[in-house]
């Protein structure tokens, strides 16, 4: 049976395989379609966003904004990401005229399947990335966001050729499809679960791939934390999107001696942003579906509320929670919440608190808040994580001078910014030869100084 697919797949390839995309000028163009088509659509795409799960005002722009600075960064930066790039070699070869010089070549037809909690934005930054190293791009959208990837459908046909940049919509069996082809990279963004399963498929070709996932986020707050600025940022950074963002502070680890002035703030915090009755609040979004409303609200322990615990499941909606004190053994604590139930522990020795940690699947993000560099530099030394923030939260992920991605269950790879153009390009590193000077490295070795012979390249 052919593969549905196969024909948009041969046109990339073929595209590809005539080298049209590995110019200056191909590149920049698809960034002026894409800005095209995000700056000529802005309502129409914030109204989908809306739609599917009532994401609020600035969250949509955000969708919009943000690729919007990739482009600008890579339209700035694109001529010295795309030069050669010298490098260091012996001195033996270099005083022999050899150069040492690194190349950027794009891989070439690549897949990047973007989530549902951010439907746009993680799903053309890494497509952004992808064409300014040169290659033709495959979209796939969530299909738990119907109306944001039909409008995309829409509009991406519009605004490129198919040979260049293509969109598929569907849900597992067009995943399942697409997954068959002997793509040059793929780009995945999503769970752990179906992260393991992109893997696989990408084994049966030896294919590359980067894997944006998720994990249960750490956030540490010490006794010398400024209250107001962690209370804030934690209520910000996990309750935006309704929770549903990878790198949403997953718990706290509040030390003892400040708990339960923090807690005070953290309830202060959350009604300030969305009110006494947050399903009234414009600015707080939905569950993506029932099931994981109901999933969500399943974590909620009402012995343990200290703020929130309602929810409404037909509505997609579960209320900003805090479960306080919780325990490691806590429903909440055993998997990525993913929703805006927020568990806090209390400490009293950080050691222990962060072998507890390090026992856990390595997270994409995690969070201190302190003014103890003793602290702060115990915590970065001794965890594993993708990347944070020290007295923030979740800001590190939109700065394109910090490589943004997991380790271990929370994915593998890092783009962003240069990060992003060197990981959707393979590196040729080449050494220049001097065409008049001869290594004599060659047999027969019999009375040579073999040594004086190879000390060039030491």
């Amino acid at each position: 049976m052919t593969n549905p697919f196969q024909s948009v797949f041969d046109a990339q390839r073929e595209h590809f395989l005539s080298d049209a995309t590995k110019s200056f000028e191909w590149r920049i163009d698809q960034f002026d379609r894409m800005e095209r088509m995000l700056t000529g659509n802005k309502d129409a795409l914030c109204a989908a966003l809306h739609e599917d799960f009532g994401k609020p005002p600035f969250e949509q722009l955000f969708e919009i904004t943000v690729p919007m600075g990739v482009i600008r960064y890579y339209r700035e930066n694109l001529k010295a990401l795309m030069a050669p790039e010298p490098v260091k070699i012996p001195d033996g070869l270099e005083a022999t005229g050899n150069r040492g010089v690194l190349y950027k070549e794009p891989y070439g037809v690549t897949l990047v399947i973007g989530p549902f909690n951010a439907p746009t934005l993680p799903l053309l930054d890494p497509a952004i990335a992808a064409l300014a190293a040169g290659n033709t791009v495959i979209l796939k959208p969530a299909n738990t966001t119907p109306r944001t990837a039909g409008l995309l459908a829409d509009l991406v046909p519009r605004y490129f050729t198919p040979e260049n940049v293509s969109i598929v919509t569907g849900g597992r069996e067009q995943i399942s499809a697409l997954l068959e082809l002997p793509f040059d990279f793929i780009f995945f963004t999503g769970s752990s679960a179906v992260g393991k399963v992109v893997m696989r498929a990408a084994a049966e070709h030896l294919t590359p791939v980067l894997l944006e996932l998720g994990g249960q986020n750490p956030t540490i707050v010490d006794v010398t934390a400024n209250l107001d600025t962690a209370a804030g940022c934690i209520a910000w950074g996990h309750n935006a999107i309704s929770g549903q963002w990878c790198i949403a502070p997953g718990y706290v680890c509040v030390h003892e001696g400040v708990a339960d002035s923090f807690i005070a703030k953290l309830k202060a915090a959350i009604s300030k942003m969305y009110g006494e009755d947050p399903s009234r609040s414009p600015d707080f979004a939905r569950m993506i579906s029932t099931h994981d409303a109901e999933q969500v609200a399943s974590y909620i322990l009402p012995e343990k509320v200290v703020h929130g615990g309602r929810f409404d499941v037909e509505a997609r909606y579960v209320e900003p929670t805090i479960l306080y004190p919780s325990e490691w053994s806590d429903p909440a604590l055993q998997q990525e919440v993913f929703g805006p139930v927020l568990p806090v522990l209390v400490y009293s020795d950080l050691k222990a608190t962060i072998d507890m940690i390090k026992r856990k699947p390595k997270p994409l993000a995690a969070y201190i808040f302190s003014k103890d560099r003793g602290t702060i530099d115990q915590v970065l030394a001794s965890l594993s994580f993708g990347g944070g923030c020290i007295n923030q939260t979740n800001l590190h992920c939109w700065i394109d001078g910090l490589p943004f991605g997991g380790v271990g269950n929370s994915g593998m790879g890092k783009y962003y910014g240069k990060a992003g153009f060197d990981a959707l390009s393979n590196t040729k590193a080449m050494l220049i030869g001097n065409p008049d000077v001869e290594l004599d490295v060659f047999p027969p070795y019999k009375g040579k100084d073999i040594a004086k012979n190879l000390s060039v390249f030491s």
